[in-house]
């Protein structure tokens, strides 16, 4: 193997572990985000069980839902009462 041909093979080497590094780190990030919007979740249900307001408040943002699959899962479990 010419250096040339090593050197390029050591390139795509590092690209690869950067590609495998960045990647899970959007995972971690991903999971991270999701973590905070089910506990954010979890506090407003909470608080719409406890506070007429949060349950209003729910409700309003609950016909921002656009997704029709989002909307159906949200009906069957987070009505405000």
């Amino acid at each position: 193997m010419t250096p040339i041909e090593k050197a390029k093979q050591q390139v795509e080497q590092a690209k690869a572990r950067y590609q495998t590094l960045l990647a899970k780190q959007n995972a971690e990030e991903r999971k991270l985000d999701t973590r905070r919007k089910v506990i954010l979740g979890g506090l407003l249900i909470d608080a719409a069980g406890k506070d007429e307001r949060f349950g209003r408040v729910i409700d309003e943002l609950m016909k921002r839902i656009t997704r029709d699959h989002d909307a159906e899962i949200s009906q069957k479990g987070c009505t405000s009462g």
